[in-house]
């Protein structure tokens, strides 16, 4: 089971949100845009459980779902591959009652209505209504690429409409404390512009315009 303190620190990475964990640890470990929500109000954090399956095989997955521990985000490498849906609405609710926290997979993903009414997050590259196979057995609990990023054991997973970000499992309480920061000072942002500030003086970037060749008009007293 998932520590009462961890398990504060990936809810409190899902409110932030994933564009801000990005940003707050310098750009770093955003999946390919490629990879979304079945729904636009899904979001998800917590530690990684990785597999790897054969595209178009499906039975690791049922494997690692069976095996998962509570709060785990399965995280599934099927090498990119679209043309089979891997993942339905009963392996959806099974996750579900097995405590899974959600899926993020480089592959694709079928009943999609069925996913969404179960209010259960869902991350995919495609959706497609071809079956699969359960003949192949793939790997699980081994660093492996989803969406372009390496993803090992127990790295948290950050998403939500915005994307898919990765952080290092062992930078939890940096992570967050760097998000509150970022958070806090684009929160101080918003109340500078509904003063009136002008957002290109805010971030530096009003010299940067100027010397190449596009100078802003001088901001009103």
């Amino acid at each position: 089971m998932t520590s009462s303190p961890a398990a504060s620190s990936f809810a409190r990475l899902a409110e932030l949100g994933s564009a801000t964990v990005h940003e707050a640890l310098g750009q770093i470990g955003a999946m390919d845009s490629a990879i979304k929500p079945v729904a636009s109000a899904m979001r998800l954090a917590g530690p990684a459980r990785t597999v790897r399956c054969p595209p178009g095989d499906n039975l690791t997955i049922h494997y690692a779902v069976a095996t998962a521990r509570p709060g785990e985000v399965l995280v599934v490498d099927c090498d990119g591959h679209v043309e089979s849906g891997p993942w339905g609405d009963l392996l959806t609710l099974y996750a579900q009652q097995v405590g899974v926290a959600g899926l993020v997979i480089d592959g694709s993903v079928r009943d999609t209505q069925g996913i969404d009414e179960l209010h259960f997050p869902v991350f995919s590259r495609g959706v497609c209504i071809k079956g699969t196979s359960k003949d192949r057995v793939g790997e699980l609990d081994k660093a492996i690429v989803c969406g372009g990023v390496t993803v090992r054991p127990g790295d948290i997973v950050v998403a939500d409409a915005d994307g898919v970000v990765v952080v290092p499992a062992d930078h939890l309480d940096r992570a967050v404390d760097l998000t509150e920061q970022r958070a806090q000072h684009e929160e101080q942002l918003r109340a500078q512009i509904r003063a009136g500030a002008r957002l290109a003086d805010l971030i530096g970037a009003t010299e940067r315009l100027g010397v190449l060749g596009l100078p802003l008009p001088e901001a009103a007293p």
